[in-house]
């Protein structure tokens, strides 16, 4: 009996087993349940992307998953009033295909969009279901909600600057054939952090980190300035050296807007967190 049950341990290869488990588990816990949930049922996934932010709004870990799944990806660039679109055509990746510049603002792209989407649900095999499904996946603060409203021409997606503001799945009907799945912001594990400094930044300055969860708005608007101080300059109509520290350019930009505390010091804080806002809400052109 003892000799039967090692061999029946060893035909059932439980090491293997637990480490494939061990695995999925780790996959999962990737992106929300609702996210994968979202991509298995859609017969379309469109991601949505900051159109000035293209590569840093990628999320490869769900584009991965969606591939996986067999499921055609359309690339939504998002947000492109606020960019030169000709110029930024030529930094496209070329495995990004299809892809589609719109804008929520100004309804840019939507006809195009909707083209593309009913296109590739021609050639979907609907297997008798009387009914397309249509996932939106992105980073928070993308623009996937007002996409949405937009795209289907109603207000059903609730919207808000909270990044991840969509708490569960929304469903809105673009035609009587098709559905439009909405789901919460994802940002990838690899690039999540609280405490990284460079993830901070970037996550603050894609949006993706709105302003009531940035605890250091200095190091964020340093991260700004190095790559964007003459945008930020011209924007408040101010004047500073590129490489000036970031203290004395909130010190510049608070006196300018009149962000003062007691005895006509700069609100160094105040003026930070305006930099932020505006920015995100694109305000500053780049």
């Amino acid at each position: 009996m003892t000799s039967g049950k090692r061999t029946k341990g060893k035909a059932h290869f439980m090491p293997g087993r637990s480490r494939k488990r061990e695995n999925i588990r780790k996959q999962k816990a990737k992106f929300p349940a609702l996210v994968q949930e979202i991509v298995r049922t859609s017969d379309i996934i469109l991601e949505v992307l900051d159109a000035r932010f293209i590569q840093e709004t990628r999320n490869l870990e769900v584009e991965k998953f969606v591939k996986n799944e067999g499921k055609k990806l359309i690339y939504v660039l998002n947000k492109s009033d606020l960019i030169e679109i000709n110029k930024k055509r030529r930094e496209i990746p070329k495995d990004m295909k299809p892809h589609v510049f719109v804008s929520s603002r100004s309804r840019r792209g939507m006809g195009e969009l909707r083209e593309k989407i009913k296109m590739e649900i021609r050639k979907r095999n609907m297997e008798g279901r009387e009914r397309a499904q249509v996932g939106i996946i992105g980073y928070p603060n993308t623009g996937k909600s007002s996409l949405t409203n937009t795209l289907t021409g109603r207000s059903s997606a609730k919207t808000g600057a909270q990044a991840g503001f969509t708490r569960g799945i929304q469903k809105i009907s673009l035609t009587k054939k098709i559905l439009v799945l909405d789901t919460p912001g994802v940002i990838p594990e690899s690039k999540y952090s609280h405490t990284k400094k460079e993830a901070i930044q970037e996550q603050a300055r894609i949006g993706a980190r709105t302003l009531d969860t940035i605890r250091d708005p200095e190091m964020v608007v340093q991260g700004l300035l190095k790559d964007y101080a003459e945008q930020i300059a011209k924007h408040y109509g101010v004047s500073f050296d590129k490489d000036e520290e970031v203290e004395k350019v909130l010190e510049v930009i608070g006196k300018k807007k009149k962000l003062l505390k007691h005895k006509g010091l700069v609100d160094e804080d105040r003026a930070a967190r305006m930099i932020i806002q505006d920015w995100q809400a694109g305000k500053i052109k780049i």
